[in-house]
């Protein structure tokens, strides 16, 4: 009996201890949300995966170096609630993309909005969606 209790608790002990570094993983410490960013590039690819989605976007910087940028977003199911599919952005696709940057440097962002070539803008944030031309759009999850 007590052994069973003991490998109980030892198997509660590890349990804990291994989801402490999942809740560290949800952090956006790294990033700095008093700054913004906003570039204009070609998309690379859009991973619309859990937990958070990327994408990644090819920007020409003031030297006509090309650098890769990869923009950290919410996961699918938000994404869909905000009516961006998988579809919505597609690899060679010109976009204006804003998000708050890494804190040391690197290239990549917390994605804020994406602007596509007919004026439509994309967001998990309701007040910055608009359809093409700039108008404002209902999604599924403001219905």
């Amino acid at each position: 009996m007590k052994k069973a209790v003991l490998a109980a608790f030892l198997g509660a002990g590890i349990s804990v201890m291994g989801s402490v570094p999942m809740l560290a993983h949800h952090s956006s410490a790294a990033y700095d949300r008093d700054s913004d960013v906003e570039l204009a590039g070609t998309i690379k690819e859009f991973q619309y995966t859990n937990p958070h989605s990327w994408l990644m976007v090819e920007v020409v910087d003031k030297t006509g170096k090309t650098v890769d940028w990869g923009f950290e977003a919410e996961g699918p199911s938000t994404l869909l609630r905000a009516g961006i599919k998988i579809s919505s952005l597609k690899p060679g696709e010109k976009i204006t993309v804003k998000g708050h940057p890494l804190r040391d440097g690197r290239p990549a962002a917390i994605l804020v909005s994406v602007t596509k070539a007919d004026g439509s803008v994309l967001s998990t944030t309701a007040a910055l969606r608009r359809g093409p031309g700039g108008k404002p759009v209902e999604t599924p999850s403001s219905l």
